[in-house]
């Protein structure tokens, strides 16, 4: 580990001599570059230093203990070399989960379809509500989201919406919302008062990078038509929304949000773009399922993850076994706990893989 570690460190003052550099601070793009690769080994690096110290510590109190006869400082070298012992230990347990081998995908801009499932309107009513949750916890977060297409339904929520965050790792925050959620509780749409059981799926898309996605556009079939949503007079009267169909898939994308037809055809490509990187990545994973089955991030997007009881005020993540009772403010976008319990899961896994 303290190899590996030394190596990292290496790499890390390289980047800061580079950034340095004159020439490298007047090109945008190599700079933004290196600041990236910087930033992925900034917690690294300052745990790494703050190991180094504590070893320094514990490497005097020993000397001391060695060489000391003073009785009364011998007794603070060992109460110090104790507590340092400690501080190791957390350290190196740290430093392990820090040195996990990193999802390529983390650092990107997630895409998150939200579409509701069984339970007819109240489902989409449903899938309204994880839309508001998913808001509040970006705003949280500071990320921005942008709107790629939605179809609203007529008594509230979405039959589907599909949104982009961007900022500061959303997707290594949010993939671990895809699969099925499901909702237990009273519907507006319902007299008697029965409790109903309905369900959306959400779907986590890294946002693909050029390079990686090269789509051809003789593989693309793009339908303009006239959109039938809300958006203002000029998008219900001119051929804006936008269909395109990747021919070797059968993919099918729709943007309509927008009053340009330019910017739906944009937004729209950004989608299929990500949906085709995450089959590819989908079939590369399918290939090592033997070698690590992680509970958390990789099964499959159509199991039920979570289940949302709003008569016991009750949240239950059932791929690890949580449960809280504080559902309101889960909806509100207090989703901190879940995140962390989920990415601590999926750490603990991915160290058995690599044990």
């Amino acid at each position: 580990m303290i190899e590996q570690l030394t190596k990292l460190q290496k790499q890390y003052d390289e980047l800061c001599d580079q950034m340095m550099d004159q020439e490298v601070a007047q090109d945008r793009n190599r700079y933004t570059e290196l600041a990236k690769k910087k930033s992925s080994l900034d917690k690294t690096i300052a745990t790494f230093d703050e190991y180094k110290q504590v070893m320094k510590t514990i490497d005097g109190d020993q000397q001391v203990l060695e060489e000391e006869t003073d009785e009364e400082l011998r007794e603070l070298a060992q109460q110090e070399l104790e507590e340092m012992q400690s501080e190791k230990e957390r350290i190196e347990d740290e430093l392990k989960v820090l040195l996990l081998p990193k999802d390529p995908n983390d650092s990107k801009n997630a895409i998150v379809e939200i579409r509701a499932g069984t339970g007819g309107d109240e489902a989409g009513i449903f899938a309204g509500d994880l839309f508001r949750m998913y808001t509040r916890f970006a705003e949280i977060h500071h990320w921005k989201m942008d709107i790629m297409n939605s179809s609203p339904q007529g008594v509230g929520g979405f039959k589907e919406i599909i949104f982009m965050l961007s900022g500061a790792e959303p997707y290594a925050i949010m993939k671990y919302e895809s699969g099925v959620h499901r909702v237990q509780r009273v519907p507006k749409t319902e007299a008697s008062g029965r409790i109903h059981t309905s369900a959306a799926s959400v779907v986590v898309l890294p946002e693909a990078d050029e390079v990686e996605i090269n789509v051809s556009p003789n593989e693309l079939k793009i339908d303009v038509y006239r959109s039938s949503g809300p958006g203002g007079q000029s998008v219900n009267t001119t051929d804006s929304a936008v269909r395109i169909t990747h021919i070797p898939t059968g993919m099918v994308v729709t943007c309509q949000d927008e009053k340009s037809q330019h910017k739906n055809r944009a937004k729209a490509l950004k989608v299929l773009s990500a949906r085709l990187l995450e089959k590819i990545q989908r079939e590369e994973h399918a290939k090592l399922a033997e070698s690590r089955r992680s509970m958390v991030s990789t099964g499959d997007r159509s199991a039920k993850i979570r289940t949302y009881n709003f008569p016991q005020g009750r949240l239950t993540d059932h791929r690890i076994g949580l449960t809280l009772y504080r559902l309101e403010e889960v909806l509100n976008g207090d989703l901190a706990e879940v995140m962390e319990k989920l990415r601590t899961a999926d750490q603990a896994e991915l160290m058995k893989s690599v044990a």
